[in-house]
């Protein structure tokens, strides 16, 4: 089941006005808002977080060649990579609400 999602296309990340494409091999630190939302995890729940390329239909496709989504054929695979070790570390930041503190 998926409670949310959010889109950020890299070309985007610093400037919605100045597109900047990304360079291999290079890290990037980025933030993904995916809105707010509201879910009860029991004890025992697992949350999967996917990262992708492309959602489409939902949001345009992703050519990832720089090409104009709306009019080129040509695409390619990318590959994504979220680094979670010591030097690199990742977060996924979830507000807690104690039990009990909402009104019924």
């Amino acid at each position: 089941m998926n409670l949310t999602d959010g889109v950020l296309r890299m070309r985007y990340r610093n400037s919605q006005q100045k597109p900047e494409f990304m360079k291999p091999d290079q890290l990037y630190k980025i933030s993904v808002d995916v809105g707010a939302t509201s879910n009860v995890f029991k004890k025992g729940h697992i949350i999967r977080v996917e990262v992708s390329s492309s959602n489409f239909p939902r949001f345009d496709r992703n050519l990832n060649t720089g090409a104009d989504q709306a009019t080129s054929r040509d695409f390619i695979s990318a590959t994504n990579t979220i680094l979670h070790d010591t030097e690199h570390p990742s977060a996924l930041l979830l507000s807690v609400i104690p039990a009990g503190t909402i009104a019924r």
